[in-house]
């Protein structure tokens, strides 16, 4: 019997593959034009919230946004979300209407096809080189105050042990906030880790929800606050993700 369900997990960790690849190579001579510069972003956005609904569909993963938050048109927001699944991209761009860059790890770049289109959308960062944690903070720092949106994952990455609910934060999304006095819209994925963890033998169809909780001001808070909005940001998140 576990064999029997060890196979069609699998079956189904390869369908998601199909899912997110096809798209793009069906897609690519369009994907090449609307990624040439940021003037086309935003069709590009759209197109990729169009391939996020495709690919949940596809894996039966309904999905529901819970929560009142209205995200005004024309805003820069900094968006926050617990990162514990590989289909939270897929949920980031399915949930959120707003066009937004991802700031996101250098390593994703070297899948093959998704990850040609990754690196000329997203900022990339190397986590172990100070140069290129600068370098991903200054891109965005510019991306701000040309008017878009920024998506973070603050835990940096996805934690080694499942067992952690959320690990600890990192500075750059309340640093940046702070700095251009964007709110905070911290979006809690409850449900990502259970249906489709980083673990590969694991996986099923479900019901995904994600929270918005009440947007977070950043006026009149300097760089002495951070530490204090980090731990806020954390610990409302924790509370909902142990609910």
């Amino acid at each position: 019997m576990k064999i029997i369900k060890l196979f069609f997990v699998l079956l189904y960790r390869a369908w998601f593959y199909v899912l997110v690849l096809v798209p793009i190579i069906i897609m690519f001579p369009f994907l090449i034009v609307l990624t040439i510069g940021e003037t086309t972003y935003n069709y590009f956005f759209r197109l990729a919230r169009v391939w996020a609904k495709f690919i949940l569909f596809g894996m039966a993963m309904p999905y529901r946004r819970d929560g009142g938050v209205k995200i005004i048109p024309n805003r820069s927001y900094m968006f926050v979300a617990n990162h514990t699944s590989m289909i939270d991209i897929m949920m980031m761009l399915a949930v959120v209407k707003r066009p937004f860059v991802f700031v996101g790890k250098k390593e994703l770049a070297s899948i093959p096809v998704f990850g040609f289109f990754y690196k000329r959308t997203c900022i990339l960062v190397d986590r172990n080189s100070p140069a290129s944690r600068k370098n991903a903070f200054d891109e965005a720092n510019r991306r701000i105050e040309a008017g878009t949106s920024i998506c973070i994952f603050p835990e940096g990455k996805v934690p080694d042990d499942q067992s952690v609910v959320l690990d600890e934060f990192k500075d750059g999304a309340f640093r940046l906030a702070i700095e251009h006095q964007i709110p905070i819209v911290p979006i809690v994925f409850p449900d990502n880790k259970r249906h489709f963890s980083y673990d590969f033998f694991s996986g099923s169809p479900g019901l995904l929800r994600a929270i918005f909780l009440n947007p977070i001001s950043t006026k009149q808070l300097n760089a002495t606050h951070r530490k204090e909005l980090r731990m806020q940001v954390r610990e409302k998140m924790l509370l909902h993700l142990k609910n």
